[in-house]
This record gives structure tokens, sequence and C-alpha cells, in this order.
């Protein structure tokens, strides 16, 4: 009788265990029908477009900037997902990781569009399993930069060898056309004859710093 109950023991522990695994296997069969390894994905989120590499089996590698691998050595917390605190406190210090998680906790609910880059940039794709490659040897701690490195500079250069962030490009053209303007030019240079005219005083410098800086912001516009 004893073999009977040891195989009994066995078939019982792995029906336990076989829903949850065929569960797991069903959602990365799911996203392996509608994602490709190397395919670049993106979600809107309020201010911004986040953006990541899909590697195949319902995993996603993205750059987000996270504080936490800074003041904790501890894994488990680390790979925990990143909150909007841990997030922002990244973004101050400048610090961040390429990190593998699930397509869930990448979508974070919002909408995921797949490739749309490939109608912008001037490169042709890279093969996805060289694009997955990529992204998968930056895996790790990376300084992070808002306007200069972020996440789409680095699925750029995944998917095509090119390190770029058009919505960085899109700010920066935004912000020239706010402050490099005649019309700031010439707020600039009634300010300064206002401030020359209360403090009563002309000097050189000062004189010379009224009318320069309205110039070459006029020069710029």
């Amino acid at each position: 009788m004893f073999p009977l109950q040891l195989l009994a023991l066995l078939f019982i522990s792995a029906s336990q265990h076989d829903p949850e695994e065929k569960k797991k296997k069903e959602k990365e069969s799911k996203y392996d029908l509608i994602f490709r390894r190397g395919d670049l994905l993106e979600v809107p989120r309020t201010l911004f477009t986040h953006f990541g590499i899909y590697l195949g089996a319902g995993r996603v590698a993205h750059f987000i900037p996270d504080i936490m691998p800074v003041i904790s050595s501890d894994q488990f917390q680390i790979k925990q997902m990143v909150t909007n605190s841990r997030l922002i406190l990244g973004v101050l210090a400048k610090c961040g990781s390429v990190r593998v998680d699930s397509v869930e906790d990448f979508a974070y609910g919002s909408e995921i569009f797949i490739n749309t880059m490939d109608k912008v940039c001037s490169r042709p794709a890279l093969q996805g399993e060289e694009v997955a490659m990529r992204a998968e040897k930056l895996q790790g701690d990376v300084a992070y930069s808002l306007l200069w490195y972020n996440c789409e500079h680095f699925v750029m250069y995944c998917r095509y060898g090119t390190v770029m962030s058009f919505q960085t490009f899109q700010f920066c053209k935004t912000v020239r056309k706010l402050l490099l303007s005649r019309r700031v030019a010439k707020v600039t240079a009634l300010l300064g004859a206002c401030l020359l005219l209360y403090l009563r005083s002309v000097t050189a410098c000062s004189a010379m710093l009224a009318v320069l800086l309205p110039f070459l912001i006029w020069m710029a516009s």
C-alpha cells in the first residue's frame, strides 16, 4: 500500500500547483500572441508617454527612475512595482534602473500601443531578437535624466540604434517658443529699464545687463 499512498500524495500535490501554473502560462501565451519579442511598447501617462521593450513570456524591459536601489540593497523591495513616490524621488536624484516587469505592471492600466515609432523614426528597426538582447544587456542601475536620458532614449537605442527622444525635442521646442520670443525680449527690456530707474544708480555693468539680456533674447527669437 505504501507505494500507492506515495503516488496519491504526489498526484494531489501536483494537482494543487497545476491551476496556478496553468493560469500563469495562459497569461504568458496570451501576450506572446499579441506581442513579438523585441516589440516597442508604448503607454500614455498623464504628462508623458512611457516606453518599454517586450522580451516575451509576458515580460517587459523598461527604464524607469527609482530611488530604491540607492537607499536599499534589499532585492525584494527593489523588485516591487515602482510607486509614484519612488519615481519622483528617482527623477530628483537622477537615478533609475532598467528593470523587467510584467506587462500589467508596465502598462499600469493604460492602453498599450505597439511599434508606433516605426512610422516616425527615419532609421529602420533592428531584428526583434537583437532588440530584446540589447534591452536585456542594459539591465541594472543607470543614471537617469528627464531630458537627456529617459525611457524613450533607452528604447530608441535598443530598437533603432540611436539615442534620442521625441518627447524631449518637443518639450525643448515648446520652452524655446515660450521664453525666446520677441514679446519676452520686449518685457525683459522694459523690466530692465524699470529696475534701473528704481535703483537710481546706473553702472556700466547694470546698464550692459539691462541691454544685453533683451538683445540676446531678441536675436534668439
